[in-house]
């Protein structure tokens, strides 16, 4: 698996690479490869979001600067900023792996096992995709899928600014209250030392080596 740091990255700049190194991953040029991030701040709307979930203007968040962008993730509404963990899996799925709900749990086993590092037991809720702690959701996931390859995908709440979370109804849930490794920890978290965890996670996790890597 190659890896690529994008540092603390513009939305827009990201899913330029992104699409890049899908394009080279679907000819076979490299091999699967995540992509880890910070983004400034912004708020992305994917496929299945609407706009009624947004609850401050756009100007309003401007004048925070903070971006608003609708994307082909699916999903729905969610926020970016600086201190929450992103990972791009840039994979080919192939033969039986060709299991785009598979591909979303394994997703979830990832950021579980990431948050097990720290002592902190998460788990999934039925029928909200995403990674919770005792009912409060940490990590929320959404992927897009061209010609078997996959892109956009994970982020994982270490130390952000929660508050833009209120403009928002995050992933369209009502009610959901989101928290962070610092919340949960009481103490902020190395971000850098967050990314080699999660690398690790990725390269961990069973269900990779199950579902996207046969036959490689």
């Amino acid at each position: 698996m190659e890896y690529i740091d994008l540092g603390l990255s513009d939305y827009k700049e990201a899913y330029k690479a992104q699409s890049e190194v899908r394009s080279r991953v679907a000819e076979g040029a490299i091999d699967n490869t995540l992509i880890v991030t910070e983004h400034k701040s912004v708020i992305t709307i994917g496929r299945k979001g609407s706009r009624e979930h947004l609850f401050r203007t756009v100007e309003f968040l401007a004048g925070l600067s903070i971006e608003v962008l609708d994307i082909d993730r699916g999903g729905d509404i969610t926020y970016h900023g600086p201190g929450q963990l992103i990972a791009y899996p840039i994979f080919k799925l192939e033969n039986e792996a060709r299991d785009i709900h598979g591909f979303l749990r394994f997703l979830e086993k990832v950021g579980i096992n990431f948050l097990s590092k720290y002592g902190v037991e998460a788990g999934t809720v039925l029928g909200a995709r995403g990674i919770w702690v005792k009912g409060e959701k940490i990590g929320s996931i959404g992927i897009g899928v061209k010609k078997w390859v996959t892109y956009h995908g994970m982020a994982i709440n270490i130390n952000p600014d929660l508050k833009p979370f209120s403009f928002i109804k995050p992933c369209g849930i009502r009610g959901v209250k989101i928290t962070s490794l610092e919340n949960l920890l009481k103490k902020k978290t190395d971000i850098e030392d967050a990314k080699r965890k999660l690398r690790e996670s990725f390269e961990k996790v069973p269900l990779l080596a199950e579902a996207v890597c046969k036959g490689e």
